[in-house]
């Protein structure tokens, strides 16, 4: 079945390779293992189980959350030529019928449904008669408490294992800390499943963050510069939702309003005029979100500082899921932070309150670092990057100016000890800023602060300097800000000796220019092409979607588009050979593109491009150790050089994935090693004992018996030289 795989990807979704980590999913749910894989958002998760339906027998049942994206993703499918339905709610009673007469006579190859509907008694007893052979559960971190989205209905699936005994499952989804992951394990009782877990890295993504000032007029200025492209701009309240998308619409932008205060009826009709680029952007809370599969939004901005960076990183990831080059913008202001911790004085859990906060002033200090955003984004969640400069930041692409602070600094520290001494306690951030600044508030009269020697010595320094300037001692720990909400800081032992020694600090400028238009886009991936008949066939796209009522991404993504714009196909063998077309797309859709191209060219001149050079797909061979080409192409870098981190960066995988490889080649024979270099003598031992008595058939067996001492890429090499070849 497996070796039926890239002619099935190329004859029915009209593609010559896989993504990183997507062979490996779909051979390891063919040979009927439990999996979970965690791949970003854009990485092609639902190919891992759309796919290998194609390639066995009977019926795969896909467990998703959400009606609209049942819809979306077996629209797409149909368009494909794949036989796949969907049973919910929304269905009048005579359709629903006609679906399920369809499933007894075995005409379907996968099959969306709710985690309710799929519990229900009599819905069991008939997938047990529908020749269900595999079961995929999509948006996965819904079954964990430790999950942003948990669904308490998740945690009925596991009754699945006895009604359909053998059948593999595959759980997926885009984000999902260790502790989530193992509750994904525990709660749907998978039996040692294989794990894969790539990198959080979206290199077609470019960040951007810039001070905050009348945000609407930038997200404005952001939008008229992009008048055809699709973005989501996110706020934090329903009435800012509102209020900015009317500013917009007012401006001439096709924009509306999503959030979970409107009536159910106007908020699915915002999100299908979204989704079918009748409306350009959406201005949203988080409840737009999960289950928006549209591949084309081009940016997103958010007006108002995240909560956490979890939700962050998960609301960046709606743009460019089609791999074509996105912005993510971000305005911030340290007020924003404020406003929301003064949201948590309302909670009753201390303790929620607490870890709420903490992720509240992570986020801004991920918004206030001078650091590389990709490389802080990436560390947050436990993945290194390579390199010194992503090129797709604003801090990488316009470096910042470095200054000598140490008398500023000097100045704002001195003032931290004289308030201290002179009254007894600490004060905020703020009121030192108020005392340099030389300011007559109630507080420094009241507290005889204007007394201080320190008191005036900052004003002709601008107060929004002496914040920035405050907040990254702060960061840079000079400074320590106590743990409440009223953050009150206090010097630092680092601090106390720089004030001593008058120790040379150097900082970098925060920019001045608060506009977003300077934001620039990243050029990973990009797609250079003849944008005048790329806008014709944008119009012809619609036109088309309309006909059938899909949205325009099902007819074909904006990739395909710019692959038709760049060669101008005029026959069918041309038309096949761009990616996105399939057998299937060529019967519905190569007719009309093809003549729409052939008018275009009889008035306008063929452009030329130089031919794109992405890296090569990994080999589809596999070796005579029965190595797949995903390893081999691992162990062909590492021949040249290449650490295992920069293995796992050029080909956006998790250290650990290139560690299991580099193993697998040690156990084929194909890589010289000593155990030497991955433990001691002593290790060794231990690791031995344990093995004589629970075996290496199961890692984690394994693990467990040896207390947690050692991880899964030791574990994972000692089995190779265990078992190794001569």
């Amino acid at each position: 079945m497996s070796d039926s795989l890239p002619a099935l990807l190329k004859q029915t979704f009209g593609y010559d390779s896989f993504r990183p980590l997507q062979r490996e999913i779909m051979d390891a749910t063919l040979a009927n293992r439990d999996v979970v894989a965690i791949l970003p958002t854009g990485a092609g998760k639902s190919l891992c189980f759309q796919l290998p339906a194609l390639a066995r027998e009977g019926v795969t049942l896909v467990i998703s959350p959400l009606i609209a994206l049942m819809k979306d993703q077996v629209d797409a499918l149909v368009a494909s030529g794949v036989a796949a339905t969907f049973i919910n709610s929304s269905l009048d009673g005579s359709e629903a019928a006609r679906r399920r007469s369809g499933l007894e006579h075995g005409q379907y190859k996968l099959l969306y449904a709710a985690p309710e509907r799929v519990m229900m008694e009599s819905f069991i007893a008939d997938l047990q008669r529908w020749n269900v052979t595999a079961i995929a559960v999509d948006e996965a971190h819904c079954i964990s408490e430790w999950g942003h989205d948990f669904r308490p209905e998740y945690r009925m699936l596991a009754q699945l294992r006895d009604a359909l005994p053998g059948v593999p499952f595959l759980a997926l989804t885009a984000t999902a800390t260790e502790q989530v992951r193992g509750d994904i394990i525990r709660q749907l009782h998978l039996h040692e499943p294989e794990v894969f877990l790539a990198s959080f890295n979206r290199p077609n993504l470019s960040y951007t963050i810039v001070p905050k000032s009348k945000s609407t007029r930038q997200v404005y200025d952001f939008i008229r510069q992009r008048p055809e492209e699709a973005g989501i701009v996110y706020v934090q309240s329903r009435k800012s939702a509102e209020s900015l998308a009317a500013a917009l619409s007012a401006e001439g932008v096709k924009a509306v309003a999503y959030h979970a205060g409107l009536q159910p009826e106007e908020r699915v009709a915002n999100q299908e005029a979204f989704i079918r680029d009748e409306a350009h952007v959406v201005c949203a809370t988080v409840a737009f979100g999960m289950g928006i599969n549209k591949p084309d939004v081009r940016y997103v901005i958010h007006a108002d500082l995240p909560k956490n960076v979890e939700g962050y990183y998960q609301e960046t990831g709606r743009a460019g899921r089609d791999s074509l080059p996105s912005e993510c913008v971000l305005l911030y202001s340290r007020g924003d932070l404020v406003r929301n911790l003064k949201f948590l004085d309302e909670m009753t859990d201390a303790k929620a309150a607490e870890i709420a906060a903490q992720q509240m002033r992570t986020m801004a200090e991920f918004a206030e670092s001078t650091d590389c955003r990709r490389v802080a984004l990436l560390d947050y969640f436990g993945e290194q990057w390579p390199g010194d400069n992503c090129g797709g930041c604003d801090i990488c692409l316009q470096p910042r100016e470095t200054w000598d602070a140490t008398t500023h600094a000097q100045k704002l520290l001195s003032c931290i000890i004289r308030i201290r001494q002179k009254s007894g306690f600490a004060t905020g951030l703020n009121h030192i800023v108020e005392v340099l600044a030389g300011a007559n508030t109630e507080k420094i009269r009241k507290w005889y602060h204007d007394q201080l020697t320190t008191y005036g010595i900052g004003k002709d320094t601008p107060r929004e300097e002496w914040l920035a300037l405050g907040r990254q001692l702060i960061r840079l720990g000079y400074i320590d800000a106590s743990a409440d909400n009223f953050q009150t800081l206090t010097l630092s032992k680092q601090g106390t000796a720089a004030l001593l020694n008058r120790t040379p600090i150097i900082l970098t400028r925060t920019p001045a220019v608060a506009s977003t238009s300077t934001a620039k886009v990243a050029k990973a991936g990009s797609i250079a092409c003849d944008e005048a008949l790329f806008a014709e066939l944008r119009t012809l796209r619609k036109q088309l979607a309309d006909e059938r009522g899909v949205p325009p991404y099902v007819v074909f993504g904006d990739t395909s588009l710019r692959h038709m714009c760049r060669s101008y196909p005029q026959s069918d063998r041309d038309f096949l050979a761009i990616p996105g077309v399939g057998g299937q797309k060529l019967t519905d859709y190569g007719q009309p593109f093809m003549q729409a191209i052939g008018e275009w060219l009889s008035s306008h001149e063929k452009q030329t491009f130089r031919d794109e050079a992405p890296p090569p797909p990994p080999p589809k061979m596999k070796s005579e150790n029965g190595m797949g080409g995903t390893v081999l192409e691992t162990l062909r870098l590492f021949r040249q050089g290449l650490s295992a981190e920069r293995i796992a960066a050029q080909r956006s995988l998790v250290i650990s994935t290139i560690h299991n490889h580099l193993a697998q080649a040690i156990a084929a024979g194909e890589l010289q090693a000593d155990p030497s270099d991955y433990f001691s003598a002593e290790e060794e031992a231990d690791l031995r004992a344990a093995a004589a008595e629970h075996g290496l058939e199961s890692l984690s067996k394994l693990k467990e018996a040896l207390g947690d001492r050692f991880d899964y890429p030791t574990l994972h090499y000692f089995r190779a030289f265990e078992t190794r070849q001569s």
